[in-house]
C-alpha cells in the first residue's frame, strides 16, 4: 500500500483505496483526488484487478467533504487553487461514474459533500448504523456539487431537493429508502465483510446478502408525502410559501432551517437540480457544476459562510443578498453561464 492521506494498493484481485486523513475526517485535498485518480486509471485495464474497494482508516467517518478552508483561502484571492481542486475532483467523480469495474464504497460514519461524490457513483454503497449522510453546502454559501445535480433529482419524489436545500442529515435506514445506500451492514461486521470481499471479489453480491443487517424503520417515510407535495414547486419562494401554508410542526421546522441558509445558494441549488435532472449525461452535469463552483467560491456568501460556520463558529452569517427576493435571475444567469472555452471543465480522456 502507498503511504499518505490516501492508501492505494492491490490485495489479491481487489484494488483498495483507503482514505487516510482521520483527524480531518478524511476531508479531500487536491493531492488525495489525484492519488485516487492515478490508482483507478492504473487498475482500469489491469486484468488482475476485478473490483475496487473504497474505505477509510479509523472510526470517525468515511469522508466529511472537501478541504473547505483551502477553498475559502483561495476564493478570497484569485481562486486558482479552488478551481484546480474542483476540476480534478470532478474528473475523479466522473471517472468513478464511468468506471467499468464494480466499486464497493463503505459509507461507515460521516458521508457528506465530497464523500457523497466518492460513494454515489459506486455500484455497491454500504451503510452502517454510524452512517450520517448530508449535502450541507447551502449552510456555507456553497452548493451540493460532486454530482449532486445528477444524483439528487433522481431520488424518489422530491427527496433530493429537500436534502439539497435543507442540508438535512439522515441515517442508514433513510439512505436505503432513498437509494443512497444499496446495503446495510452493522459496523462490527464491516472488517469481516471487507476481508471476505478481498478473498473472493467475484462473490460480492452473495457476500453483501450474507452480511446484510436490518437498518430499522426509515424516519423519512413519515414525511415523504409532505416532501413530495411541499417541495414539488416551481421556485424556492413557492416552496417557502407552501411550507408556511402547511403550518405543521414539521413544516415550521423546515422553514426555520431554510431561514439559516444562503438565499443565493438555495436558488443556485434549485436551478442546478432542475438542469441536472434534465441532463443527458453525467459529464454534462459536471460541466455545469464546474461553472457554478468556479464562480461561487469567490462570491461573498461562500466566504461569509465559511467564516461563520467553520472559522469563527458564531453561526450567524450575514448573507448578501439577505433575502430570496434579492437573488434575481440575472445573478443566477451569470453564475451558470459558460466559461471561456479554455477554462471549461472536461472529463478525462
Amino acid at each position: 500500500m502507498s503511504e499518505g492521506d490516501v492508501l492505494t494498493g492491490v490485495e489479491g484481485r481487489v484494488g483498495r483505496i483507503t482514505l487516510n486523513r482521520p483527524k480531518a475526517l478524511h476531508a479531500l485535498t487536491t493531492g488525495m483526488c489525484m492519488a485516487m485518480t492515478e490508482a483507478l486509471l492504473a487498475w482500469r485495464d489491469d486484468a488482475q484487478v476485478e473490483l475496487v474497494l473504497l474505505d477509510h482508516a479509523g472510526e470517525r467517518g468515511f469522508c466529511a467533504g472537501g478541504d473547505i478552508r483551502m477553498l475559502a483561502e483561495s476564493g478570497a484571492g484569485d481562486g486558482y487553487l479552488a478551481r484546480q481542486f474542483f476540476f480534478i475532483e470532478y474528473r475523479l467523480n466522473h471517472l468513478l461514474f464511468e468506471y467499468p469495474k464494480p466499486v464497493v464504497a463503505i459509507m461507515d460514519g460521516v458521508t457528506m459533500g465530497g464523500g457523497v461524490g466518492l460513494s454515489a457513483p459506486a455500484r455497491y454503497r454500504v451503510a452502517t448504523e454510524r452512517t450520517t449522510y448530508a449535502m450541507p453546502e447551502t449552510g456555507i454559501g456553497l452548493f451540493p456539487d460532486v454530482g449532486g445535480g445528477w444524483f439528487l433529482p433522481r431520488m424518489p419524489g422530491h427527496a433530493g431537493l429537500w436534502l439539497a436545500l435543507t442540508g438535512a442529515r439522515i441515517k442508514a435506514a433513510d439512505c436505503e429508502l432513498l437509494g443512497i445506500a444499496t446495503d446495510y451492514v452493522e459496523s462490527a461486521r464491516i472488517e469481516a465483510l471487507k476481508a471476505a470481499i478481498i478473498a473472493d471479489p467475484g462473490a460480492v453480491e452473495t457476500l453483501l446478502t450474507e452480511f446484510e443487517g436490518d437498518a430499522g424503520r426509515p424516519p423519512f417515510a413519515e414525511h415523504q408525502d409532505q416532501v413530495d407535495h411541499l417541495f414539488g414547486k416551481d421556485s424556492v419562494e413557492a416552496i417557502v410559501a407552501a411550507l408556511k401554508a402547511d403550518g405543521t410542526d414539521w413544516a415550521k421546522a423546515q422553514l426555520e432551517v431554510l431561514a439559516t441558509k444562503s438565499p443565493q445558494t438555495l436558488k443556485v441549488a434549485f436551478r442546478q437540480l432542475k438542469l441536472g435532472g434534465a441532463a443527458k449525461t453525467f459529464a454534462e452535469n459536471m460541466k455545469m457544476e464546474y461553472r457554478i463552483g468556479a464562480r461561487v467560491v469567490q462570491m461573498p456568501d461562500f466566504l461569509e459562510g465559511v467564516r461563520a460556520v467553520i472559522v469563527d463558529k458564531d453561526n450567524s452569517p450575514k448573507w448578501n443578498p439577505p433575502t430570496l427576493s434579492g437573488v434575481g435571475e440575472a445573478m443566477l444567469d451569470t453564475i451558470f453561464a459558460p466559461l471561456p472555452a479554455a477554462e471549461e471543465w472536461s472529463p478525462l480522456v
